[in-house]
């Protein structure tokens, strides 16, 4: 059980899916990934359900589209769906309201 006065960042990282930059000095820049410093149950655990938002919510699905289209890769795109429903289920433990995809997955003319 995760400690209520987390913010949504702070669960996102205690799950493993912040982003990870590496540098070193001005030669070596890799591509950043996600840290996997956290949970990896957690990781597990939002993976499917990642899927199965995108085949069957279409707010999800533009969103991964979208993400598509700037050039990201397939994982990237999942990943991106997981931290969103990650930061959702969080939002909704915290103040209990209902799910509502248009707000999760804001289009760029809502925003």
């Amino acid at each position: 059980m995760l400690p209520g006065d987390l913010s949504s960042r702070a669960c996102v990282c205690h799950a493993g899916l912040d982003v990870r930059l590496h540098q070193s000095g001005t030669s070596v820049l890799q591509a950043p990934r996600i840290s996997k410093h956290g949970n990896k149950y957690l990781r597990r655990a939002l993976f499917l359900p990642a899927l199965a938002a995108v085949q069957h919510d279409p707010h999800a699905k533009a969103f991964k589209q979208r993400l598509l289209a700037r050039g990201k890769q397939k994982m990237q795109a999942n990943v991106a769906v997981m931290r969103k429903l990650l930061t959702a289920a969080w939002a909704l433990v915290r103040y209990p309201d209902v799910y509502d995809g248009a707000k999760l997955y804001l289009t760029p003319k809502e925003a």
